[in-house]
């Protein structure tokens, strides 16, 4: 029998991200998206949908939270945490997400032992959209139960106003 949350390209959605989903007893929907048609492999972003990215402070990793299509500014986001900044590549951090496609990895920095940020432009927002560790996957739940899971740092470090 398939797993309802597997995917075609033989990832499926983190069990540790439906675990923590689940046990905190939070509504969420999972959406099967269409490729998109462009050829790029991802589907169209939602209006919501929020990306991630790691990002190295020291010997620290970051995982950081913001609107899609607003890239996190690494000047404004080094002055927000007091020290240089620069954002890590996929060969290495990749090891840290197994679970996870690359280009995937869901906004839960808790669950892979991470720090997150989050854009402060976000917490006005019902709805958050996101990758759910695969590129077909996606996850929608309000934003206020993702903050109650989460825990987030909050902080204004886009290179974009919220549209």
């Amino acid at each position: 029998m398939p797993n309802p949350l597997g995917s075609s390209f033989s990832r499926q959605i983190p069990l540790r991200l439906v675990s923590c989903l689940n046990n905190n007893a939070v509504r969420y929907e999972i959406l099967h998206e269409p490729l998109d048609p462009s050829g790029s492999g991802r589907p169209s972003p939602a209006p919501g949908f929020i990306e991630t990215a790691v990002v190295r402070a020291g010997k620290q990793r970051l995982l950081t939270v913001t609107p899609a299509g607003h890239g996190v500014d690494l000047k404004r986001f080094a002055r927000l945490i007091g020290e240089p900044v620069r954002l890590e590549t996929e060969d290495e951090f990749k090891w840290l997400f197994p679970d996870c496609a690359l280009g995937a990895i869901p906004p839960f920095g808790n669950l892979y032992g991470l720090t997150t940020w989050v854009d402060n432009s976000l917490s006005q927002t019902e709805n958050i959209s996101f990758f759910a560790g695969t590129l077909i996957d996606s996850i929608r739940l309000a934003y206020p139960a993702y903050e109650k899971i989460v825990q987030p740092n909050l902080g204004h470090f886009t290179d974009k106003k919220r549209r």
